[in-house]
């Protein structure tokens, strides 16, 4: 099986092949392959001689120098996610999403930058932007995650980098990514996108304008709840920077983890067409409830960000969130207690459902979350949805 980097492949094939490069499956003095790039564990990498040494010194993503620089194991993962975004030029691993966040921050603003940030992002990046970029200078501003092309009145001299995060994570507002990557360039700006609600196989960020695109590979990637990790994905123009400084602060990952990724990305195009019908049904159930005041959801019509989602992307995700009518905290408790099939826990992507209370209004600071009625957030799994939606009617009974 020889892995290709044909762009006239489609996703779900790309989903397979991506990352399965003979080199890294098989060894022509054993006579073949095997499907799954092995398992390169390693942190010292032994050279022939002095000579082979110096050659492989300035090595960075298809030589093997030191662990930390990654294995085939490694590589294969990022090569596959490269492939997903046409355009990309390379992918960077992280630990973690918020590490991947806090990375790409740090390699493209320095100390005197402006940066525009979206008010719905992820609390966690909200955080890194008002402690340690703010520590080292950085000045961060809010914007309305509607603002669209009208970003250009928020555009200074010092402005290196827009934010964008769509659907919002916990508020699920779409961007007009297009029209803010346009002024974006027009101005000399970078744009970096928090993606993990789509992935690129819903929304290929980099076609719609944007420079470096960001992933929890730990939600829907992995897809199994058992690993943590997170990418950035870039443009030739910005990966040089990216990975200078991926090296300068010793990222590095698990080829434990990379394999146990790119096994949740064989099967991220079936999982997530069930992802997203289990949603939408369970969604669309719920806007008739009568304890339901809103269903947050862009997939539906007459959502605000449904023109614009219907617009640029090819599916949607299990992620969205609804109030419950003229309830209080106390109520949220009680029915967020009462359920059996739903997990109370944090991230989502797994193939399992999750479910959080959500408080949006103790973290924006731009455009306040005014909506009376406490917030619920779904994270819909594989399960059959009669039998979540049986798990909900026992939830609004215990109302």
């Amino acid at each position: 099986m020889s892995n290709s980097d044909d762009d006239s492949l489609r996703p779900a094939t790309k989903l397979v092949q991506g990352g399965r490069r003979p080199e890294w499956t098989g060894d022509p003095r054993l006579g073949g392959g095997v499907v799954n790039p092995p398992v390169w564990r390693a942190s010292t990498i032994l050279y022939d001689n002095i000579a082979d040494l110096e050659a492989r010194g300035h090595a960075t993503h298809d030589k093997l120098y030191y662990g930390r620089r990654g294995t085939p194991t490694v590589w294969a993962l990022a090569d596959a996610l490269t492939q997903m975004e046409p355009g990309a030029e390379g992918t960077l691993l992280y630990p973690s999403g918020v590490a991947a966040n806090s990375a790409g921050l740090l390699a493209l603003l320095s100390p005197g930058d402006h940066l525009l940030m979206v008010d719905s992002a992820y609390e966690p990046t909200r955080a890194f932007c008002d402690g340690m970029l703010a520590r080292m200078g950085v000045r961060t501003t809010y914007y309305d995650p509607l603002i669209g092309a009208d970003i250009t009145g928020l555009i200074e001299p010092a402005t290196k980098l827009i934010f964008l995060e769509s659907p919002g994570s916990l508020t699920f507002e779409v961007q007009d990514i297009p029209a803010i990557t346009a002024v974006a360039r027009e101005r000399g700006v970078l744009t970096m996108l928090d993606n993990t609600w789509a992935t690129p196989l819903l929304f290929p960020a980099l076609a719609h304008g944007v420079d470096v695109t960001m992933m929890s590979l730990t939600k829907y990637i992995g897809g199994h709840s058992d690993a943590m990790m997170g990418s950035l994905t870039a443009t030739r123009a910005v990966w040089p920077r990216l990975r200078s400084a991926a090296y300068q602060l010793g990222q590095a990952v698990s080829p434990d983890d990379c394999a146990l990724m790119l096994r949740g990305l064989r099967t991220l195009d079936v999982r997530m067409a069930r992802h997203g019908d289990n949603g939408l049904t369970i969604a669309n159930w719920l806007a008739g409830r009568p304890e339901v005041g809103r269903v947050l959801h862009p997939a539906r019509p007459g959502d605000r960000g449904h023109a614009i989602w219907s617009r640029d992307f090819g599916g949607a995700s299990g992620l969205f969130g609804f109030t419950l009518k003229s309830a209080d905290e106390a109520a949220r408790t009680r029915f967020l207690d009462a359920l059996e099939h739903f997990g109370i826990g944090f991230s989502w992507g797994g193939y399992e459902s999750l479910v959080v209370p959500s408080n949006p209004q103790t973290i924006r600071t731009v455009v306040a979350w005014t909506d009376p009625d406490p917030l619920v957030r779904l994270s819909i799994g594989l399960e059959d949805p009669a039998d979540l939606i049986a798990d909900l009617t026992r939830g609004f009974a215990a109302l």
